[in-house]
């Protein structure tokens, strides 16, 4: 069996097999890496500032080789809060208007996947397997090509794909979609966004579907698919079981008493739809007094590249609006919002999920979002919650049966969503559950790793 290399920006520190507290992505993609032997190669997330990096730093941890490199202080300027979080993030989330072109960004990208190229050769063999991921490393199968390595390199990207009449206000969009043609496979999270794929390469000639889910470009053939990544199912929701007794969990539910809790958890980033959504709970408080002081909605953001201005200000825009919310509608003994701006650890989190009796996932764009897996997955059988769930993340083609679908921008029709879930008689509860967790179990992380892996070999 031919070795499994991996690359991605950052690379998780090893993890024992099965832990879900270390996250299903981790964990399956290691358990690849055991089965096959191989490498997980990405950024340490260290800066060598001005001085040339060191060489790679080589951790063996049983049939698996951990491959780290610093980046110098102007790499990481350019190429990672540069052109991958100021331009490839935006515009892959349909926000141009946040996308800020510099050609000195766009230069030092193609530079450091270069550099990950020179640095990953002498590591290879002629018949590993390699898969990189994610939107930071586009180019890297064009400079292993130019190299002239013939190796099967597959592609998985993390987030969305836009449509054609986004991407293409990208000034380098032509490199962008050739990179893409380099590798023998190119994998999406919905089928939606291998359409947004096909149609930038139609758009301008660039190539086709030529049918079975196969396209041509760059005078080659390559694949594309829609690989829906997900959790492991089965070991989070009994991970969440068992964090019920938690110490922390148990005084959160003291804390919330007879309140039903809505939660909400995400990164603190504007794709995640959050200052909508605090004006959705709002309304839902003002347009339903009854649930006023019978209701808790717990926020979990943490912090996210406050290095890059738009975070930092949208920091400050939450708590002040979560704040505002609290002084206009909370009383002596009743806060309607829980804001906290710091991560939770993993087991306070599942318990939390199992707790809720509603989980408020709407974001304005998500290539999939594991935060509505996770809170399926954790829901107890006997009282499940409900998931309320924005049309526009990915996961809503997989969870659509289940899930109470809404609009993020639609203020008003998110409001009577809370109310509809709330309201929402068990047994009803229990059948959208009992589709969704059908659905997860199903397809969950392995098998999105499996089905991707055998492709890509195939």
């Amino acid at each position: 069996m031919s070795r499994l290399v991996i690359i991605s920006n950052r690379v998780p520190a090893p993890v024992k097999e099965g832990a879900a507290s270390a996250g299903g992505l981790a964990v399956a993609l290691k358990a690849a890496l055991e089965e096959r032997g191989g490498i997980w190669m990405g950024w340490s997330g260290k800066s060598s500032e001005n001085d040339e990096p060191r060489p790679l730093s080589l951790t063996e941890e049983g049939k698996v080789t951990y491959a780290l490199t610093d980046l110098t202080g102007k790499d990481v300027e350019e190429y990672y809060y540069g052109f991958a979080n100021r331009v490839l993030w935006p515009i892959c989330h349909y926000r141009l208007d946040l996308a800020e072109y510099g050609r000195k960004e766009m230069a030092g990208y193609f530079r450091v996947n270069r550099f990950f190229a020179h640095r990953l050769a002498p590591l290879l063999r002629p018949d590993d397997i390699i898969w990189v991921h994610d939107y930071h490393l586009i180019p890297l199968a064009a400079e292993l090509r130019q190299m002239g390595f013939r190796n099967r390199i597959g592609f998985f990207l993390h987030i969305p794909w836009p449509p054609a009449d986004v991407l293409y206000t990208m000034p380098v969009h032509e490199e962008i979609m050739h990179g893409l043609a380099a590798y023998d496979l190119v994998g999406f999270q919905t089928d939606h966004d291998l359409e947004n794929f096909a149609g930038c390469l139609r758009r301008e000639d660039m190539g086709d579907a030529i049918g079975d889910g196969r396209f041509t470009a760059n005078g080659k053939i390559f694949k594309g698919g829609a690989y829906g990544i997900s959790i492991e199912t089965a070991a989070f929701a009994e991970f969440a079981k068992k964090a019920g007794s938690h110490h922390m969990v148990q005084r959160a539910r003291q804390s919330v008493k007879d309140r039903d809790l809505i939660i909400g958890v995400d990164r603190l980033d504007y794709s995640k739809g959050i200052t909508q959504r605090l004006d959705a709970y709002e309304r839902f408080i003002v347009n339903n007094p009854a649930h006023q002081r019978k209701v808790t909605y717990l926020q979990i953001t943490p912090k996210s590249r406050s290095e890059v201005p738009e975070y930092e200000q949208m920091q400050r825009t939450v708590a002040e609006q979560a704040g505002r919310v609290n002084g206009a509608l909370g009383t002596v003994d009743w806060v309607p919002i829980r804001y906290i701006n710091r991560s939770v650890s993993r087991p306070i989190l599942a318990g939390l999920y199992r707790l809720a009796k509603v989980g408020l996932v709407t974001p304005l764009r998500d290539g999939m979002n594991l935060v509505a897996k996770e809170y399926v997955a954790a829901q107890d059988p006997e009282d499940a919650g409900v998931l309320v769930l924005s049309r526009f993340a990915g996961a809503a083609r997989e969870l659509k049966n289940g899930a109470l679908l809404v609009n993020p921008y639609d203020i008003e029709g998110t409001a009577n969503a809370l109310a509809r879930a709330l309201n929402m008689p068990l047994e009803e509860r229990q059948e959208r559950w009992r589709r969704m967790m059908d659905y997860l179990m199903e397809h969950d992380v392995s098998r999105w790793r499996d089905d991707f892996l055998n492709d890509l070999t195939a």
